[in-house]
C-alpha cells in the first residue's frame, strides 16, 4: 500500500502544544482507505513534552532564514527540528507525499507568522522548519497542507500528484530508458493537462539520453512534480479531452461524436464536471480498446471512490 507521510495531530494523535489534535476527517476517513499514513510529530519527536509551550518563528528581514524559539524560555529548537529529517531520511524515501499542519512553525507548509524578535511584529512569510527542511532533502516528494485540502482543486491535484509519485518510484531499478520512455509514455495527457511545453521539452531531452544517469534521473521527477504542481486548467483538459476524442474518429457514428463533443464544450462552460465527458470516454474505450489510451494515467489517475473529479 502506498505510504504517505502525515503531521500525528492531523489523525487525531493528541500530541499539540496545548494537549488536543486536529484531525482531518478527509485523510482519516477516505484517504486512508487506499494509504498506509506514516505519522510523524518533530516536535514530541526532539524531546518536547505534552502540553508544552508554544514555540514560533522569528526573523529580521525577509532574506534572514527564520529560527523556531520558545518564547518563554529562549530555547533555540531549529537544529533539532531540522535534524529530525535528516535522521529519518530512509524512512521518508519510502514516501510518496506528505500532509502537514497548516500554520505550525515545525510542519507548516506556507503563510507561517515569523515574528520579529522581542515583538509581537510578524509577516505570514514562513514555512515550518521540518517542512523546509523536508523539501529540501525530497524537492519532488509532493506536499500538501490540511487546510489547503479543503479545496477540491488543491485536494484534486495533490491526491493526482501522489499517485504519479508513487508510480515513479514502483518502476524497475535500476532505470532503463526503455522504462522511462514507457512512464513519460503513459504520463502523457496529465502531463499535457498541466503544462504542456514541459511534456514536449521533457519528450526532446529523454529523446537525447542514450542512458538514463542518476542526474537525469534526478532532474526529470522534480521537473515532471514541479510541472503538476498546479491544478490543470479548463482550458487545457478541454484540449486533452479533444485530443483523447480524435482516437474514436473512425469507431464512433455521427450521434456519438456530436454527443462526446457536446458534452466536452459543456465541460469547457462550466456546465458539467470533468467526470462526465471522461466516464464517455471510458465507456467507449471499452466499446473500442485502444492499447495507448489504456495506458494513459489520466483516465484513472486514482481510486474512483475518493470522488475528486466530480469538483472539477
Amino acid at each position: 500500500m502506498i505510504k504517505v507521510g502525515i503531521s500525528s495531530c492531523l489523525l487525531g494523535q493528541k500530541v499539540r502544544f496545548d494537549g488536543g489534535h486536529k484531525r482531518s476527517s478527509f485523510c482519516d476517513d477516505e484517504l486512508g482507505r487506499h494509504v498506509h499514513f506514516v505519522p510523524y510529530c518533530p516536535e514530541v519527536g526532539i524531546g518536547l513534552s505534552v502540553p508544552r509551550p508554544t514555540i514560533r518563528l522569528e526573523g529580521e528581514g525577509d532574506t534572514d532564514s527564520p529560527r523556531a524559539v520558545i518564547p518563554k524560555t529562549g530555547q533555540d529548537i531549529t537544529v533539532e527540528l531540522a535534524d529530525f529529517a535528516d535522521q529519518r531520511q530512509t524512512q521518508l524515501a519510502e514516501l510518496s507525499g506528505y500532509v502537514l499542519c497548516a500554520k505550525s512553525p515545525s510542519c507548516g507548509m506556507e503563510r507561517v507568522r515569523v515574528y520579529q524578535p522581542d515583538s509581537n511584529m510578524n509577516s505570514k512569510e514562513g514555512m515550518g522548519i521540518f517542512a523546509a527542511r523536508l523539501r529540501q532533502l525530497m524537492p519532488a516528494l509532493p506536499l500538501e497542507e490540511d487546510g489547503r485540502l479543503n479545496d477540491p482543486l488543491l485536494r484534486e491535484n495533490f491526491i493526482l500528484r501522489l499517485y504519479v509519485y508513487n508510480a515513479w518510484q514502483r518502476l524497475p531499478q535500476p532505470l532503463q530508458s526503455a522504462d522511462l520512455h514507457q512512464f513519460h509514455a503513459s504520463q502523457k495527457f496529465t502531463l499535457l493537462a498541466h503544462n504542456q511545453p514541459v511534456y514536449r521539452r521533457l519528450g526532446r531531452e529523454l529523446a537525447q539520453q542514450k542512458r538514463i544517469t542518476a542526474e537525469f534521473k534526478t532532474y526529470y521527477i522534480e521537473t515532471l512534480m514541479d510541472a503538476l504542481s498546479q491544478p490543470a486548467s479548463k482550458k487545457n483538459h478541454t484540449n486533452v479531452l479533444q485530443h483523447i476524442q480524435g482516437f474514436f474518429k473512425d469507431q464512433l457514428d455521427s450521434d456519438e461524436k456530436e454527443e462526446l463533443a457536446s458534452l466536452i464544450l459543456e465541460y469547457r462552460e462550466g456546465q458539467q464536471p470533468l467526470m462526465v465527458p471522461l466516464t464517455l470516454i471510458k465507456h467507449y474505450l471499452k466499446k473500442h480498446p485502444d492499447d495507448y489510451l489504456l495506458q494513459q494515467s489520466y483516465l484513472s489517475p486514482y481510486p474512483n471512490d475518493l470522488k475528486l473529479r466530480y469538483g472539477l
